[in-house]
């Protein structure tokens, strides 16, 4: 019986660990991001809101233009 209640927390744990890493990706992943390339090959990539939404916005506008 007390082998049966530790396997139940262990699995009980694996599984709050398993649904926390699912929902830090799927949250990472909606974030709006603005990666810039150089032209040396170099990348910077901005995501922080006050850093990226002056060309989030001029991108939203550029492809609202292309329909």
């Amino acid at each position: 019986m007390r082998s049966r209640n530790l396997l139940t927390g262990m699995m009980l744990g694996a599984g709050s660990v398993a649904g926390t890493l699912l929902f830090r990706r799927r949250l990472a992943r909606r974030r709006e991001r603005v990666d810039v390339y150089f032209g040396d090959g170099s990348m910077v990539s901005l995501a922080k809101p006050d850093e990226a939404e002056p060309l989030l916005r001029r991108a939203r506008q550029i492809l609202e233009l292309a329909g």
